[in-house]
């Protein structure tokens, strides 16, 4: 999944060059190419479908050139992530009604490549014996307010265990309540089922996206795909698939990540995994000196120096043209901010 803007990450992601197509590490590679090469170690690559909204396809084109443009699905306006879902799975189907999937957002950081292949494969082979849905849950390191949440119907059990309950994001002192009683779970937004199983669970839980879907499916992998999808997309409920499926399904199950993991969803998020220095200020692409600071996020375009004086806890990102400076405790309000910058001096700065 790769159409989202990524607005919390303002102002480094724009409309026209959203996170999933940059590269935060200077590896070469954006989230997106570094998704598309884990996965592609396990998955052969025309089995690899990239959705995306329309506006992406040519970014998706240069980035990932080894794919067909059959394998990007193109989304004519955002509806979520169950509508997105449910177009993928629908075209699978009509390619191989005997498929199982993993669903992945395209940026997120894994560490451990090969512990994250193993749990990958063990799920796959978890949902071609087993009717379920299943996703990857991830042992909370703190009490964390910017994901979802799991709670394991087994708690301090191995392997695959039954959700007894998702949870979306919590306050700060229900995230403590969480963090300290041990039967919950980070919501990776990772998952994996048999394509049979998922479309099964559309049909079930949104019925009004299936039969949009079920009436046409003769037209999935055709030519006549992308005026069907114009035309019927647009109309599909605007939710995700956590709301839509797997918190009123029966047959949802998580598997614990033995891999390192970050949701690059917000500046923080970024800080967390960034190497920091003495007084914990972490610096990206560009240089800073730092006088009586600590606890900051600092990045800029390459080649630009950073002079920081007296911050704590600040995050300071330029990129074309504008710089922001905000509080790190408060980089919930980006969203606000890229509203108010767009509605008083335009488009141009978002």
């Amino acid at each position: 999944m790769g159409g989202g803007i990524g607005s919390r990450f303002w102002p480094s992601s724009r409309e026209s060059m959203p996170k999933q197509f940059l590269d935060f590490f200077g590896t070469g590679r954006s989230l997106l190419q570094q998704t598309f090469d884990r996965f592609n170690q396990l998955i052969p690559t025309e089995n690899i479908f990239i959705a995306t909204n329309e506006n992406y396809a040519d970014l998706v084109k240069q980035q990932l050139p080894q794919i067909s443009d059959n394998q990007i699905l193109l989304e004519p306006t955002r509806r979520n992530t169950a509508p997105c879902v449910a177009y993928a799975a629908y075209r699978i189907y009509a390619i191989n009604p005997n498929a199982n999937i993993v669903v992945t957002p395209s940026d997120h950081l894994i560490m451990l490549e090969n512990k994250f292949l193993e749990n990958i494969q063990s799920g796959l082979d978890f949902v071609k014996a087993n009717p379920a849905l299943l996703t990857i849950g991830i042992k909370p390191t703190r009490p964390e307010t910017g994901y979802g949440y799991i709670q394991s119907a087994e708690p301090n059990s191995e392997g695959v265990q039954k959700v007894k309950a998702f949870t979306e994001k919590p306050n700060y002192e229900l995230a403590k309540v969480f963090f300290e009683s041990g039967e919950f779970y980070w919501n990776s937004g990772i998952f994996i089922w048999n394509v049979k199983t998922i479309l099964n669970a559309f049909r079930e839980h949104l019925p009004d996206i299936a039969v949009r879907f079920d009436q046409k499916m003769d037209k999935f992998n055709t030519d006549q795909e992308k005026a069907f999808i114009n035309a019927e997309y647009p109309m599909c409920q605007n939710i995700s698939i956590d709301y839509g499926v797997m918190e009123k399904a029966n047959n949802v199950y998580f598997i614990t990540a033995t891999f390192g993991w970050s949701d690059l969803g917000t500046w923080g998020a970024l800080y967390d995994i960034s190497d920091k220095n003495e007084t914990n200020n972490a610096t990206l692409k560009c240089h800073a000196l730092y006088y009586e600071s600590k606890d900051n996020m600092v990045t800029l375009p390459e080649g630009k120096l950073a002079v920081i004086q007296g911050l704590e806890d600040f995050i300071v990102a330029e990129s074309d043209n504008v710089l922001l400076i905000c509080k790190k405790s408060e980089e919930q309000r980006i969203k606000q901010f890229v509203a108010d910058a767009d509605l008083q001096f335009g488009e141009n700065y978002i």
